[in-house]
């Protein structure tokens, strides 16, 4: 069965995360079956500042714009 690489920015709590390792293991048994035991989910909280998009880091985004909520609370 696979082994699911999650990467976030760091700040999510260990309930999120395991909401979020909940249910894409059950989507995983759902579409490949096999059991939840056999779904390896890893998570790499990644800083703002070691991430880029566009030539930009994320931490210069949230420097030069006000934070946006997101749906799970989290700014971006």
């Amino acid at each position: 069965m696979p082994t699911i690489r999650v990467e976030l920015f760091e700040g999510r709590t260990p309930e999120q995360k395991r909401a979020l390792a909940k249910e894409l293991t059950d989507g995983v048994v759902r579409a490949l079956g096999g059991s939840p035991e056999s779904v390896d989910i890893l998570f790499y909280d990644i800083k703002r500042q070691d991430w880029a998009t566009g030539g930009k880091l994320w931490s210069d985004k949230a420097a030069a714009a006000p934070a946006t909520p997101t749906a799970d609370g989290t700014a971006v």
